[in-house]
């Protein structure tokens, strides 16, 4: 089951949710402002990134500069403590199953949670129109 962490506020929160619907992927969706994730939550996005804390950590947040943060500096405990206590640090929307991450939305990143046969068939569609 993909799941799908979201800000009510947030414009591509939105936007993962309607792509999802539309392509008529079941998702579990969550609130993590108003059900924040634990540490171990938070532990298995880690782990699911390629670049670490940089790939899910919002530097541009209101919270992160007032906190005047500086990641490099930061244990993983630390981190994951702070990100507990403070869930408007992570960037929104979280979109992953067990093997794969999405942070933020990209409509083509978007597109690897789809079915196998679903990607197979739209690359089919499209190399016929490209060799029409």
């Amino acid at each position: 089951m993909l799941n799908l962490y979201v800000a009510p506020s947030s414009a591509s929160s939105r936007k993962a949710r309607a792509w999802l619907k539309a392509h008529n992927i079941p998702f579990k969706e969550r609130n993590i402002n108003s059900n924040p994730l634990n540490a171990d939550e938070v532990k298995n996005i880690l782990r699911l990134t390629e670049n670490g804390s940089e790939d899910i950590i919002s530097t541009r947040s209101n919270i992160y500069k007032k906190l005047n943060l500086d990641l490099d500096n930061l244990s993983v405990s630390q981190l994951i403590n702070l990100v507990v206590k403070y869930p408007d640090l992570i960037k929104r929307p979280i979109i992953f199953d067990g093997k794969r991450l999405e942070v933020g939305y990209n409509e083509e990143e978007i597109r690897r949670f789809l079915p196998r046969k679903v990607r197979e068939a739209e690359l089919h569609k499209l190399e016929m129109e490209l060799g029409a």
